[in-house]
């Protein structure tokens, strides 16, 4: 199982980027696909979870209404809208599966992922 993210980069305060999970070694429509990130000095924390085969999302609070996530289980491939992203949003955002279909109540949990891909860095600034 592999897990490739991609997409990041530098954007300024307001502005937009899609990052991409592309996947391999799984049937992806069976998988659910959490979306973690990291910035300097912080802790490792969820920004969401969407689950396959049309399930539940479920988002961390300070993203509801600004990322989004869909997904394309005949590219394997799962995306990362971020709209109106603030300073505080930059971090290194990773990709990870907890192997089963569903999210649920602990999505936010990272323990609770098997597989995980490398980061890629989103940087916010003017």
């Amino acid at each position: 199982v592999q897990l490739q993210a991609s997409g990041g980069g530098l954007v300024q305060p307001g502005g937009s980027l899609r990052l991409s999970c592309q996947t391999s070694g799984i049937t992806l429509e069976y998988y659910a696909i959490g979306w973690f990130r990291q910035a300097p000095g912080k802790q490792r924390e969820g920004v969401l979870c969407i689950s396959g085969s049309g399930g539940p999302t479920f988002y961390h609070d300070s993203v509801k209404g600004r990322f989004t996530a869909s997904r394309d289980d005949t590219k394997n491939t799962v995306w990362l809208q971020l709209n109106s992203l603030k300073p505080e949003d930059a971090a290194v955002y990773y990709c990870a599966t907890p192997g089963t279909r569903d999210c649920d109540s602990l999505w936010s949990e990272d323990v609770i992922y098997d597989y995980w891909g490398q980061g890629t860095l989103v940087t916010v600034s003017s």
